[in-house]
């Protein structure tokens, strides 16, 4: 995979840039700031774009939600344009915003919680081949944050975990083998999820997208 990196930490990111560069990845380019993201990616050449964007949220100057603006301004521009949030905090308001449309390609992962490099490089892979790929943490809480919404409410728990890991990028027989359940029995909660939240018949695979979706949005 090509891969660019924003990170203000000198430390975190030049360990990030090894570690790619390890594994047998390019790396086309690491910056401290949003700022000097947008520029850097404005710059390359086409053969040389990167598969994700991994972005910092806060970063300077205020260190609040600069990395966000710029994945939302790279988003805007190429929604194609895979794009991994890398941050220490559960933000859902956050995760919303960047999810709230075509989320595909879009992740949220959480530093402290990144544990094995497998994991990591796994969810880059996700991300890249257009998947959404949520920390399972965010997902907690946001689903936490769902109450409210009728059809989110009418899931039974083995639905809503379902959901929680469909959010986190997995394929049906990912979620097969997590849960310790048939592929069928997976096919059929899914099939029961996007009934009992409305989602239309001809929407096709973007379902899955759109019932993130509406678990971000309630």
């Amino acid at each position: 995979m090509r891969l660019l990196i924003a990170e203000d930490s000198v430390i975190l990111r030049d360990g990030l840039v090894a570690l790619l560069t390890r594994r047998g990845h390019d790396v086309v380019g690491a910056v401290g700031d949003g700022e000097a993201l947008c520029a850097e990616l404005a710059a390359l050449a086409p053969e040389r774009r990167p598969d994700v964007v991994i972005i910092d949220i806060r970063m300077p100057p205020t260190f609040t939600d600069e990395g966000l603006h710029a994945a939302l301004t790279i988003r805007a521009q190429d929604p194609s344009q895979g794009v991994l949030l890398f941050s220490q905090y559960v933000e859902t308001r956050f995760a919303a915003q960047l999810l709230t449309g075509d989320a595909r390609g879009v992740g949220y992962l959480l530093k402290d919680r990144v544990a094995d490099v497998s994991d990591f490089l796994d969810a880059l892979e996700r991300i890249a081949a257009g998947h959404t790929v949520l920390d399972p943490e965010v997902v907690t809480q946001l689903m936490g944050a769902a109450h409210d919404d009728d059809g989110l409410a009418r899931l039974s728990p083995r639905e809503r975990q379902v959901l929680e890991l469909m959010a986190q990028g997995r394929s049906n027989s990912a979620i097969a083998e997590l849960l310790v359940l048939s592929y069928g029995a997976v096919e059929k909660n899914v099939s029961s999820i996007f009934t009992k939240l409305d989602l239309p018949q001809d929407a096709g695979d973007h379902r899955r997208v759109l019932a993130v979706l509406r678990m971000l949005n309630a």
